[in-house]
């Protein structure tokens, strides 16, 4: 028997489409929905982002992932950070910081540039992180989930 670490390679493939960070999990998925019920984002009491509409990116075990419109969100309040995140799913994630009231929310928003195929939609959409924000779907606040990322 024979083990090869993930990181030893320069890169895997199937067939010819990259593998990020790890090959996927046959029991995970991605659903991404529309939803025309208005969302609002709020950091520290100020709204940063406000949408009439945006994508529900359902993932196992994760809680609802909700993307804006990139116009949705405040410029002002964004700073671009440095980091990059790499998923099997999604691709490649950049991110932003968002400045309220003087203070720095590191890296509170990300984005996929050139997302997965199978992720195509959130291209040019923005998402926050539900355990870093206050989320307003439909005029009813949610509650923050508690995860890794808390």
């Amino acid at each position: 028997m024979v083990r090869i670490e993930f990181g030893s390679v320069d890169a895997w493939l199937e067939e010819d489409t990259p593998i990020y960070v790890h090959p996927k999990d046959p029991f995970k998925r991605i659903d991404i929905l529309d939803s025309i019920r208005p969302i609002k984002i709020s950091i520290d009491g100020v709204v940063v982002a406000s949408a009439p509409a945006s994508m529900h990116l359902y993932e196992t075990t994760l809680p609802t992932r909700y993307y804006l419109p990139l116009t949705s969100v405040d410029f002002a309040v964004l700073r671009t950070s440095k980091t990059v995140t790499a998923c099997p799913y999604k691709g490649e994630a950049e991110y932003y910081d968002v400045v309220v009231n003087g203070k720095t929310h590191k890296d509170v928003i990300w984005y996929y540039r050139r997302p997965t195929l199978e992720c195509a939609l959130v291209a040019g959409h923005i998402c926050f992180y539900n355990e870093k924000v206050d989320i307003e779907l439909d005029g009813v606040k949610l509650e923050r989930p508690k995860t890794f990322w808390s």
